[in-house]
């Protein structure tokens, strides 16, 4: 027994294995390898989640509501108020323009009309009283198309040349019969001075009215416009009530100018008219004065 125990004791030792080495490039190499798996298994991960929470009896998740379109921008200049507007408010504002352009018009004649008056009274009114012979003054003027104080003062030569040409026995009636020439040609005068004038007064008076009709239908509109879509934000109220309030600013834009510009000719009227007035009681005095010298 002691032989077998000092055989086995003898006996040579079992080896230990050597350590497998993994050389350094095959380590650096493996390294991308091992993250993109890791990249993978995390997206194999992520998209059975949602699978494996169904089958688990997980409560889904509702679907989140798409956020509603917004509406496109109203168009609020000048043109797209009015190419949106309704069809009474078109009306209403061509109507409006049409009077604006009409009293522009009205404006700008007579305003060369008053102008070029005014300057031709200062230049009778001139040679008039610059010593020059009636006779040779009347002939001047006879031939021409004469206003204000130049047409008064053909209109009384004339009769008086009538007058004393046609051999009257009696220059009883002449003063008379000039005055009333002088009165007739001062209110034809005034008339000319006045024409038209009446369309300034009614659109200065009636415009915004008109205007004001224009926004009542408007808002009226909008109004129906927001019953039927039930929707009450300021993108929807803003467009027409904007469109509304166009025809008021229309209305004012033709009536503004028209009142003043009433106010103003009228006054230079009453102005002229007295001018004349006053010309043609002066020319009565001259007239009747030789009158007396020769009766």
């Amino acid at each position: 027994m002691n032989d077998q125990m000092s055989r086995r004791s003898r006996a040579p030792a079992i080896a230990s294995p050597l350590p497998v080495r993994v050389p350094a490039f095959a380590g650096r190499a493996l390294r991308p390898l091992a993250t993109v798996a890791l990249l993978a298994l995390g997206l194999v991960v992520l998209g059975a989640a949602p699978t494996l929470a169904q089958d688990m009896g997980a409560v889904p998740t509702p679907p989140v509501a798409a956020a509603p379109m917004a509406a496109p921008a109203a168009d609020i200049s000048f043109l797209g108020l009015f190419l949106q507007a309704h069809f009474v408010v078109k009306l209403v504002m061509l109507g409006l323009i049409a009077s604006s352009v009409w009293v522009w018009a009205i404006i700008v004649d007579k305003t060369i009309l008053f102008g070029r008056n005014k300057r031709e009274m200062d230049q009778f009114e001139q040679v008039f009283w610059s010593g020059q012979s009636l006779e040779e003054l009347y002939r001047t003027l006879s031939g021409r198309n004469n206003h204000g104080m130049a047409a008064i003062f053909v209109a009384a030569m004339r009769e008086w040349k009538r007058t004393y040409e046609g051999g009257a026995r009696s220059l009883t009636g002449l003063s008379q019969r000039l005055d009333k020439v002088m009165n007739v040609t001062i209110a034809r005068e005034v008339e000319r001075l006045e024409s038209r004038l009446l369309v300034l007064a009614t659109v200065g008076s009636a415009g915004p009215f008109i205007g004001l009709f224009g926004t009542v239908w408007g808002i009226m509109t909008s109004f129906q416009s927001i019953a039927a879509s039930k929707n009450t934000s300021l993108a929807v109220v803003a467009p027409g009530i904007a469109e509304a309030l166009f025809a008021t600013a229309m209305g004012l834009i033709a009536a503004i100018p028209a009142t003043i510009f009433y106010n103003k000719f009228i006054s230079q009227t009453g102005r002229q008219a007295q001018r004349l007035e006053g010309f043609a009681d002066e020319f009565s005095a001259i007239l009747s004065r030789q009158i007396d010298e020769r009766g």
